[in-house]
């Protein structure tokens, strides 16, 4: 097997580890495959890929999209982030729920991690380390007119944010984000 692709609480969001390959000079991982990521249920092919710098406390999300939504495929290049998925999914069980997940760029101990957000998640993360680059490949492309942001304090939705000490650096769209019960939801499949 080229990848593991591991449960989380969430329904069909799954942390995916590529397998390495490496010696005293470093290493190899195939970090994409159509066929194994099919066979593993995630989809192959993808849209547009996305690349963030960001300092540390830099907050950002809740995002989503309507109409063309995207399913994400999240990578840390450097440093470390929060990254934080909520289903938005009214007819899924895990709906109005969220799970978060410390992501880090790869090293020589930590293995690499990418973590699947489907289609009908909202997304965001917290720069942990000094800086943090951030990659996401997504399903769809961005789609301005569907674009959408959730409160990421939302106190319905009461993440726990991991900010010991830190005041987050969130942009004016999304500190203007919409309460969750507020929010215009994907539509029921």
């Amino acid at each position: 097997m080229q990848m593991q692709i591991i449960d989380t609480p969430l329904q069909d969001v799954k942390l995916v580890q590529p397998r390495r390959f490496g010696d005293d000079r470093g290493w190899f991982t195939e970090v994409f495959n159509e066929q194994t990521f099919e066979a593993a249920g995630l989809p192959r092919q993808f849209s547009q890929d996305n690349q963030s710098f960001s300092t540390k406390g830099v907050l950002r999300g809740l995002h989503y999209q309507l109409g063309r939504p995207q399913g994400k495929l999240v990578r840390v290049l450097s440093g470390a982030i929060w990254d934080v998925a909520v289903d938005l999914r009214a007819n899924s069980p895990d709906f109005g729920k969220w799970a978060g997940f410390t992501l880090t760029a790869p090293s020589a101990t930590n293995p690499m991690e990418l973590l699947w957000i489907p289609e009908g998640f909202a997304h965001g993360f917290l720069v942990l380390s000094d800086t943090a680059e951030v990659l996401y490949k997504t399903t769809d492309l961005y789609h301005p007119v569907g674009d959408r942001c959730i409160l990421w304090n939302d106190p319905q939705l009461n993440i726990a944010w991991p900010l010991e000490g830190l005041t987050p650096s969130v942009s004016s769209k999304d500190a203007n984000g919409k309460l969750f019960a507020e929010a215009e939801l994907p539509p029921v499949e």
